[in-house]
């Protein structure tokens, strides 16, 4: 795979959620800080979002936002002028079932088609008694991602605790739009098949998010600085590569073969590569291996020995010499360990 796509797929666990949400008139909710990565996209109307310790940020139609940490932050109507009381916010989950005091919508779940499974996380939100149309009806989906946070990989590790992604305007990506229109009509009409549709859409949803930040940040970047992976993205010899060990971490790679990949000499590879990843190509290999094991571990059955060869080492015994050496237990411990994937 990819940069972006490894270090998704080395920290999700579960399948994403989500709720559809319509609400009019003033109302003000806070959102607990939450163990993976939040995420809101305003289909319709205006809001304001609080982050905890940061300022109001006003949300409008299209405009999607990413806490890729898990902030808590309080989401509340957009009235003109007004600024946002986080001691008046009720508790999402109250707010969700009606029990606020408020004149806030009933909200019920129910399964989007026949074909839908008992098993499927994503939740379908329909809307009764919806707040009257005086104008100020906001619209919106509110999701999250599980992730396992134990050896997220650096490039997840440097986001900032929000990430405004415009609709429209300079800076706006085509793509993330897209993938708004889809999601929104495919939670809104409940079509066939969305049980598996929706989950789908939420994961290309936090890509197109994630990319468009890098790509976004890449723009601005000095490439002056040791962890920047928005340049290391962007450098055309670190870019190379890391590609090359992401697509096959398993190779015996060197870093004679990855400057052939990137079409430089060693310590051209070796100097600029270690400057915008801040630490040395084998190195970033060796912990990638390592990083990669780690999630094969939680997210599988299959047997030590299979997982080591799938990362590059010959034997068990290399594996969990190394898997020790790096993060303190043994494959064997990790595995049966805290945040280890469900069934």
């Amino acid at each position: 795979m990819d940069v972006v796509s490894d270090a998704i797929s080395a920290v999700r666990i579960g399948q994403p959620s989500s709720q559809r949400v319509r609400v009019g008139g003033d109302w003000c909710t806070r959102l607990a800080p939450y163990e993976g990565a939040g995420f809101h996209v305003v289909l319709e109307g205006r809001c304001l979002l609080l982050p905890d310790g940061g300022e109001p940020v006003e949300l409008g139609p299209g405009d999607a936002v990413l806490l890729p940490h898990g902030t808590g932050h309080v989401l509340a109507a957009a009235a003109p002028g007004a600024s946002v009381d986080p001691a008046r916010a009720v508790p999402f989950e109250r707010w969700m079932d009606g029990t606020a005091g408020r004149r806030f919508p009933h909200l019920s779940t129910a399964p989007a088609t026949e074909d839908r499974t008992a098993t499927a996380t994503t939740e379908d939100i329909t809307t009764e008694d919806i707040t009257a149309d005086d104008g100020t009806a906001v619209e919106m989906l509110c999701g999250k991602y599980r992730l396992d946070r134990r050896h997220a990989h650096p490039l997840l590790a440097e986001l900032p605790p929000l990430v405004r992604l415009p609709a429209r305007g300079e800076g706006a990506d085509p793509g993330l739009r897209s993938a708004i229109e889809l999601l929104g009509r495919e939670v809104g009409e409940r079509l066939p098949g969305s049980g598996v549709a929706l989950p789908s859409l939420l994961d290309l949803l936090l890509v197109y998010m994630i990319r468009s930040w890098a790509t976004a940040a890449s723009s601005t970047a000095d490439g002056g600085g040791a962890g920047t992976w928005p340049a290391a993205l962007g450098d055309p010899v670190t870019a190379a590569a890391l590609r090359a060990v992401h697509a096959d971490p398993a190779a015996p790679w060197t870093v004679a073969l990855l400057a052939a990949e990137a079409g430089v000499s060693r310590p051209t590879l070796a100097r600029r590569f270690t400057a915008l990843v801040g630490r040395p190509p084998m190195a970033y290999l060796t912990w990638w291996r390592l990083t990669r094991g780690a999630a094969l571990l939680r997210d599988g059955r299959e047997p030590l020995a299979a997982v080591a060869r799938r990362v590059g080492y010959s034997t068990p015994y290399a594996f969990s010499h190394a898997f020790r050496r790096e993060f303190g237990t043994t494959p064997g411990q990790y595995r049966a360990g805290p945040g280890a994937a469900t069934a």
